[in-house]
């Protein structure tokens, strides 16, 4: 049996992809935990900037990806940040009562 690695995974046509395969890393983390962020009271703040740089970090990821699976990834953490960063944004936004 064949030792499976995550690089071998995203890297499927034989080319390393480092900054695909980081981006869609830092995506897949950042998700996440925007997504849980938003479901706590007080917590817009950092859930919004999170899903924030989730959502450009996968944008990015999604234009300069080269397989499939990270294409995968990226659209699942992409999903998971902006539905984070939207919540967040519905209890208080970017900026939640600081300005303004």
């Amino acid at each position: 049996m064949a030792h499976m690695t995550l690089g071998s995974v995203f890297n499927s046509d034989g080319h390393p992809h480092p900054l695909p395969n980081t981006l869609a890393a830092v995506t897949a983390v950042l998700g996440p935990v925007a997504l849980i962020l938003s479901l706590w009271h007080g917590m817009h703040l950092p859930a919004s900037w999170i899903g924030l740089a989730g959502i450009v970090t996968g944008g990015w990821g999604q234009l300069v990806s080269a397989t499939t699976a990270e294409r995968f990834v990226l659209v699942i953490g992409l999903g998971a940040a902006a539905t984070g960063f939207y919540l967040a944004m519905a209890h208080g936004g970017l900026f939640g009562g600081v300005l303004g």
